[in-house]
C-alpha cells in the first residue's frame, strides 16, 4: 500500500470520527452551551439542560437557576454580570458569561404619522438648461454639480432653505462673479464655482439646477420611551424620491395623520396607504435622525394608540422565534388595530442590520383591506409573546403578504437608548 492510499484512508477515518462526534450526546450538549447569555430583570432565558455551578459568589444575586425538563431556566433578578461553569459527566467543560440587564419597557406605537424632513442645505434633484444668447446650457452641470449633491454654503454663507439661494444668484448676475459653492457629496466636502447665466426668455439669471429643501410623507410610529419621550418610527431610511439617496437631516417634525384610503398591493405592484396630515397640523415631535433603521427624535406630548398603551418589555434579537405574532397599524382613519402575522424566520444578529426578520401577514381582514404589507405601514410594531420584538420595514414586491422586519434592539440604539448601560460589570472570581 503506497503512502498516498494511507493518507486517503486516514483522512476518511478522521472524517467519520469527527462527524460521529455530532451524534454523541455529551458533545452535542457542549455545542449547545452558549458562551454568553443576556437576560432582563424579571425575565427568563432557557438553555440546554446540564449541571451548572455558578463561579461568581454573587451570581445568586443576579439570577436564579431551575431545571425544567430538558432545559435549564435562568431567571434575571438584579442587573449585573456573573459566570456559570457547565459540567458534563462531572468535568467542567465550558464557561458562560451571564449579563442581567435592568428592567426596560417601551410603549408600542401603531399610530399613523405625518413626516416632514428639512435637509441639511439644499438638495440638487436635477439639471435644467437655460436658454441664453449662445444657446442652451446648464450652468450647474458646467460647474460639475451632480444630482444628489447638497449645497451647504454659498460665498461663505450657510444655506438652509431654497429662498437663501435666490439673492446670491441675482447678485452674481449683476457683478459677473462666480458663486463659490460648498457641496456635500458622499460625506465629502467639495468646492465648486458656478457662473449664473441669463435666460433670454424672462431676462432672469439661472443656475440650471432643480433644488429641494424638504420632503414629506407618512409612516407608522414604532415605539415611545415613557421616560425620555424618545421615539422611533418607520424602521427604514427616508430617501429623496428623485435622487433615491438618503436625506441628510437638519431637522424635521412629525404630526398626526389620518388614513383616507388604501391602494391594495398585488404581485409586482406594492400597495400604499393614502393619508392626510391632521387638519391643525399640530407638531407632536421633532426629527433629529434619519437612518437605515428609521426616523428618530423626541415627542412634545404623549400619544396613545387606544388598544395597547401600557409599556411592554422588549425582546433581544436572539429571543425572537419563528411563529405567530401581532402587528399594530392603521388602515382606516386614525384607528390603531391589531392584526395577526407569522414570523417566518428570525436572525439572531450580533451587530445592527436592517433585515432581521421575515414576516407574513396571516390576518384575513388585513389581507382583504390591503392585500398585505403596503407603503405607509413601515414602522408598524411587531409583538410576540407580550414583547415588542421589532417593526415592519419592507414588502416583497412579488409577494405583498410578506416582507422584512427590523429588530427593536437596533432601533432603540439608533434612538440613543442604551439598554445595556445600566448593567454594571462585576468581576467573576
Amino acid at each position: 500500500m503506497n503512502v498516498e492510499n494511507i493518507r486517503k484512508i486516514t483522512g476518511v477515518i478522521l472524517l467519520v470520527f469527527l462527524t460521529s462526534l455530532g451524534f454523541v450526546h455529551p458533545f452535542k450538549e457542549y455545542l449547545a452551551i452558549p458562551k454568553n447569555v443576556t437576560v432582563f430583570e424579571n425575565q427568563e432565558s432557557t438553555m440546554v439542560n446540564a449541571s451548572a455551578v455558578a463561579a461568581s459568589p454573587d451570581a445568586s444575586q443576579a439570577f436564579s437557576l431551575q431545571q425544567s425538563g430538558d432545559q435549564l431556566v435562568l431567571a434575571g433578578k438584579n442587573s449585573g454580570e456573573a459566570q456559570l461553569v457547565f459540567d458534563i459527566a462531572g468535568i467542567p467543560v465550558k464557561k458562560t458569561q451571564v449579563k442581567v440587564l435592568s428592567d426596560f419597557k417601551v410603549i408600542p406605537g401603531g399610530q399613523s404619522i405625518g413626516v416632514k424632513l428639512n435637509s441639511l442645505g439644499v438638495l440638487v434633484v436635477g439639471h435644467h438648461e437655460v436658454t441664453t444668447a449662445k444657446g442652451k446650457q446648464s450652468p450647474g452641470e458646467i460647474a460639475g454639480v451632480q444630482v444628489g449633491d447638497i449645497i451647504t454654503n454659498i460665498n461663505g454663507t450657510k444655506i438652509e432653505k431654497m429662498n437663501d439661494v435666490t439673492p446670491f444668484i441675482q447678485e452674481a448676475g449683476k457683478t459677473g462673479e462666480p458663486l463659490n459653492l460648498v457641496i456635500s457629496r458622499d460625506n465629502k466636502e467639495i468646492q465648486a464655482k458656478l457662473v449664473p447665466l441669463k435666460d433670454v426668455n424672462d431676462d432672469a439669471f439661472r443656475i440650471g439646477l432643480y433644488i429641494r429643501d424638504s420632503a414629506a410623507g407618512i409612516g407608522t410610529m414604532t415605539f415611545i420611551d415613557p421616560q425620555s419621550k424618545k421615539y422611533g418610527a418607520l424602521g427604514h431610511v427616508i430617501s429623496d424620491m428623485d435622487t433615491k439617496k438618503p436625506i441628510v437631516v437638519q431637522d424635521g417634525q412629525i404630526v398626526r395623520s389620518t388614513v383616507t384610503s388604501i391602494e391594495k398591493g398585488s404581485n409586482g405592484n406594492p400597495g400604499e396607504k393614502l393619508a392626510r396630515f391632521s387638519e391643525d397640523r399640530k407638531i407632536i415631535g421633532n426629527i433629529t435622525k434619519n437612518s437605515p433603521f428609521g426616523i428618530f427624535g423626541k415627542l412634545d406630548e404623549g400619544i396613545e394608540n387606544g388598544i395597547m398603551d401600557k409599556a411592554l418589555p422588549i425582546a433581544l434579537s436572539h429571543e425572537v422565534k419563528e411563529g405567530p405574532a401581532k402587528i399594530l397599524t392603521v388602515v382606516n382613519d386614525d384607528k390603531v388595530e391589531e392584526f395577526d402575522v407569522e414570523i417566518i424566520s428570525a436572525v439572531p444578529q450580533k451587530f445592527p442590520a436592517t433585515k432581521g426578520m421575515v414576516i407574513k401577514i396571516t390576518d384575513k381582514e388585513l389581507i382583504g383591506k390591503t392585500g398585505g404589507i403596503v407603503q405607509g405601514m413601515s414602522g408598524s410594531p411587531i409583538i410576540q409573546d407580550g414583547k415588542l420584538v421589532g417593526a415592519v420595514t419592507h414588502v416583497f414586491v412579488n409577494d405583498p403578504a410578506s416582507g422584512y422586519g427590523v429588530h427593536i434592539e437596533w432601533m432603540l440604539s439608533e434612538a440613543g437608548i442604551d439598554i445595556y448601560e445600566k448593567a454594571p460589570k462585576k468581576e467573576a472570581s
